[in-house]
């Protein structure tokens, strides 16, 4: 067991007070007011809500981690929990009870912040099927929550549950939100925007799909950043972005394509960052779309029911030429839908059970299960139908329209025709939410702990409406409920794994989904500004991939001291000593083993 660091305390101690950068004057000249020092960063997905109950994006839900501290975070050292909004937490010996322990903080318009908040938050989740948009899945076995007292906050559960000390939700005051009656209005937008929160940084403007800005809070528990201000500036396409970075209209950018992120190499004022990655690109296959009660929903084409037709398309897919021709090496060979970074829980198909790029044996599987090629070419299902398939894309991503032109190519070689669709984000969400698609560009990012990307895949998240569902691949099967059940149950981490393990395997049998490759972090800030940003985890992680707290909370402006930003949360060992040793047995029990991953807070992490 690691000691308690005190060097943490000290850095947590220097950030506390708000660094200004002020314009140089000459002596003789009066006093000029200090310009508030802002971090730039560029977004080119769309900001799809302000919400933090429905925002599914990637891009709102890391505006949402910074503006609504969770529970518990994840340390940028290696991604173990540590706390946040709780000082500790101790499960009862069966595991049904988790009892945390609210610190005395306070939300940025300066009322105090206490356990009631976090019940408020977990109730309204619990009994409202709006608010469980974006999160419903931790509270699946939650069976009531309490608050005795202003610190202390009581889970009771169903059964026990693997994930408690990861959980991702956004804690909001109950004094802000309680007003709120129908959760998923975009009206609650307005909500998010008064900017009351207990993260870093608070929301102050927000222009639709443009612009979100926000400001330091003086009444974060930590201390206030070093940054002042804190801007997201959306753009068109990465190339846009790009020249702004070059240009210095933004500080910060990520997802960059392997062409831009060598062209920034070694260019004055700019430095690169290539992490490890956390997120997957895959294929969506749709199934037959269906909602909660099981019925069909969407127009989906038929034939991709067959699992034999999905199978083979899985089989048509060349992930090694999507990785060197559209992510220039900057990636790895896919598998199950935990990434590789995640060792202990991921899942690599043997020999048997890979999908190997063999175009000869998926044009042999298609001719065995009926769908013989017309004259054209193109194959004709039993019911008469030709399998001409709609391959819906992200027309803001340079990934999205270069693979799509080898995904028509391979698939017309097994007699399947391809009508790209290059759309909006927003129209990418919307048809693929409503089960409106044949096949899809889509990906996630995924946590250490499986539990959240494996409850993606339940039949629980099936839509109770068209359009309200939170996971896509609309795949829902019993053999594959039932090994997520035994995942989220068990409390010894080699059990688990395997149990996750088998899940992802069935899955990936099923094929609702083909992930194509897990992607590294490709990213450029400037460094002629900022001195300093926080990777997480710190050795070779990433800036803005696996959430960008730490990134954004430990920036230090040019000229100022690096080091003293350089927490990157609370060190394992100083959680260690906090609670009683059950605590240890607990944290293990969350997040797994894997020391190179995440950090445990991944919304929805949506591409």
């Amino acid at each position: 067991m690691r000691a308690v660091r005190n060097s943490w305390r000290r850095r947590a101690a220097a950030l506390g007070a708000t660094a200004l950068v002020a314009a140089p004057v000459l002596a003789t000249a009066p006093a000029q007011a200090q310009q508030p020092t802002v971090l730039r960063v560029a977004l080119v997905q769309s900001i799809d809500h302000l919400n933090p109950f429905t925002a599914s994006f990637a891009s709102t839900a890391m505006i949402g981690r910074i503006s609504w501290e969770f529970l518990t975070l994840a340390s940028a050292e290696d991604n173990l929990p540590v706390p946040g909004l709780a000082e500790s937490w101790t499960p009862s010996a069966d595991g049904l009870t988790w009892t945390f322990k609210i610190r005395d903080a306070k939300w940025s318009d300066g009322k105090p912040l206490t356990a009631r908040d976090a019940a408020f938050t977990f109730n309204r989740m619990m009994s409202d099927p709006a608010a469980r948009e974006a999160n419903g899945t931790f509270v699946e076995q939650f069976q009531a929550v309490t608050a005795p007292d202003d610190r202390t906050l009581t889970v009771t559960l169903k059964k026990p549950q693997a994930s408690m000390t990861a959980l991702d939700v956004p804690i909001v005051p109950e004094h802000i939100w309680s007003g709120v009656t129908d959760m998923a209005s975009p009206e609650t937008d307005t909500v998010a925007k008064v900017g009351v929160g207990s993260g870093p940084f608070t929301i102050t403007e927000y222009q639709t799909n443009q612009l979100v800005k926000m400001k330091a809070n003086e009444h974060y528990w930590r201390g206030a950043p070093k940054v002042d201000e804190l801007h997201f500036v959306r753009f068109d396409n990465a190339d846009a972005a790009v020249n702004a970075l070059n240009n210095g209209e933004v500080d910060l950018i990520n997802r960059l394509t392997a062409t831009q992120f060598d062209s920034l190499k070694d260019k004055p004022g700019i430095t690169t960052n290539k992490a490890v990655g956390r997120r997957y690109d895959e294929l969506l296959i749709n199934p037959g779309a269906q909602n909660f009660d099981r019925q069909p929903i969407g127009d989906g084409h038929p034939a991709l029911k067959d699992v034999r037709v999905r199978k083979a398309i899985a089989r048509a897919i060349d992930p090694a030429t999507i990785i060197d021709k559209v992510l220039g090496g900057y990636g790895e060979a896919p598998g199950g839908i935990v990434p590789p970074v995640f060792k202990t829980y991921h899942y690599e198909p043997g020999p048997a059970e890979k999908y190997t790029f063999d175009l000869a044996a998926a044009n042999a599987a298609l001719d065995q299960a009926g769908y013989p090629k017309g004259a054209d070419g193109v194959r004709v299902g039993p019911d008469g139908r030709r399998l001409e398939l709609r391959l819906t894309g992200h027309a803001t991503r340079d990934y999205d329209q270069r693979v799509v032109k080898y995904l028509s190519g391979w698939l017309g070689e097994i007699g399947i025709k391809v009508i790209e669709k290059l759309v909006s984000d927003n129209e990418v969400d919307e048809s693929t939410s409503a089960g409106n698609y044949d096949l899809a560009i889509s990906g996630w990012g995924t946590n250490p702990d499986p539990d959240y990307i494996l409850a993606k895949q339940t039949c629980s998240v099936l839509p109770a409406t068209a359009g309200s569902t939170s996971s896509n691949a609309f795949f829902c099967d019993p053999e594959y409920d039932r090994l997520y059940a035994l995942q989220a149950a068990e409390t010894d981490i080699p059990k688990r794994a395997e149990y996750a393990k088998q899940a992802q395997a069935r899955y990936y049998d099923q094929a609702p989904s083909v992930v194509l490759d897990y992607k590294n972090a490709l990213e450029a800030y400037r460094s002629d500004k900022f001195s300093s940003l926080t990777k997480q985890p710190v050795a070779d992680g990433a800036l803005m991939e696996q959430s960008g707290y730490w990134s954004f909370y430990g920036a230090v402006p040019a000229g100022e001291d690096a080091a003293a930003a350089d927490s990157g949360g609370l060190p394992t060992g100083a959680w260690i000593a906090i609670g009683a040793g059950a605590v240890l047995l607990v944290v293990l029990i969350g997040v797994g083993v894997s020391r190179r991953g995440k950090a445990a807070g991944s919304d929805d992490d949506k591409e």
